[in-house]
């Protein structure tokens, strides 16, 4: 067996040549490689993990080009003597695949640099799947865990769950603050609640020519319950009547109503109606979207925007990894106002 020090999760979402990086990379950091190591070979990692040839090429040119081995004709790759720093090894776990996600991971990633390996795992909203992957953890080394904790059902218990799994010191949640209870962990959080009372609270004169707001939020949903909960502060406080929106199928759309958008999908299907209503966006009916893409910018002559910053919770995530130091730290979030409002 030639896996004693490479190794490939098939759940990651980590490109298979990268984990061959970062598997021999990690082993020459702690000592399990010397210098002068002859490593398997091409057709040995081909047959032993099941991948194409261009993947373990590809691991061996980045590790060739970054000095790591070097390669003798006719022989194989040895690992050459360079002196290794000791580097963190994250588990990053995120709830689910999105363009602001990606957003969050390029950020992440790129301010650790070459500072780290990432492991990149998605649970889907599933509290179970979170929990699994997190235990399959328990015989590797890693120096952090960062976690996105949103999940469509269940979750009650995750403070017990990960301080029984995950030591204090080495977690870092982020997007969704958890309660103190998860004893040392440290964060870099949306204050939901706050975050949209105070974009309602910013879009207010433009609002006032609406009667009625609506969340539209689904059943079951991912979406902390504290939006809702600013969202009613905010409609009570200014004499807004106000509705939650549990699905949008039947949904008819009417004059003086004013949508506040959370999902893509919903997104996709609100415009639907909005276009066969004969209503005009920004004049007879409303629409905030949360997050921002480059396509609202343009669909329906600009779509208002209520986000979070998304780059800047990679880089303070990436901060938290860097310093070793527990922090918690509240994400900005801002507002895009556009035509449909």
């Amino acid at each position: 067996m030639i896996d004693h020090f490479i190794e490939i999760q098939e759940a990651s979402k980590v490109p298979k040549y990268q984990q061959i990086v970062n598997s021999v990379r990690a082993a020459a950091a702690k000592g399990a490689l010397k210098p002068g190591t002859k490593l398997p070979s091409v057709n040995e990692l081909v047959i032993e993990f099941d991948i194409s040839r261009d993947t373990v090429v590809r691991a061996y040119d980045q590790l060739k080009e970054s000095g790591v081995i070097e390669s003798v004709p006719g022989k194989g790759y040895y690992l050459r003597p360079v002196e290794f720093a000791i580097k963190a090894k994250v588990f990053l776990l995120f709830n689910k695949l999105s363009a602001h996600k990606k957003i969050i991971y390029d950020a992440f990633s790129k301010k650790l640099g070459d500072k780290a390996t990432i492991d990149f795992f998605i649970y889907d909203n599933n509290y179970r799947q979170f929990k699994q992957l997190i235990d399959s953890t328990a015989a590797r080394d890693y120096t952090h865990y960062v976690l996105i904790c949103h999940f469509e059902e269940g979750g009650d218990d995750v403070c017990n769950f990960l301080n029984v799994s995950i030591p204090g010191d080495k977690l870092i949640v982020l997007d969704k603050a958890l309660p103190d209870t998860c004893a040392q962990a440290s964060s870099v959080y949306q204050d939901f609640e706050l975050d949209i009372y105070r974009a309602l609270l910013a879009l207010n004169s433009q609002l006032k020519k609406y009667h009625t707001l609506k969340l539209v939020i689904q059943k079951p949903s991912y979406h902390p319950k504290e939006i809702q909960q600013g969202f009613i502060r905010f409609c009570a406080e200014f004499a807004y009547k106000y509705e939650l929106v549990k699905t949008l199928e039947n949904e008819e759309l009417a004059e003086g109503n004013a949508y506040i958008n959370l999902r893509e999908d919903d997104l996709v299907l609100l415009i639907k109606k909005i276009k066969q209503s004969g209503l005009i966006p920004g004049k007879n009916i409303g629409l905030i979207s949360y997050n921002d893409t480059p396509i609202k910018e343009v669909l329906l002559e600009g779509i208002t925007v209520i986000s979070t910053d998304f780059e800047n919770l990679g880089r303070e995530a990436a901060a938290c990894v860097l310093s070793n130091e527990e922090r918690k730290t509240a994400n900005p979030f801002y507002v895009i106002p556009r035509n449909s409002l």
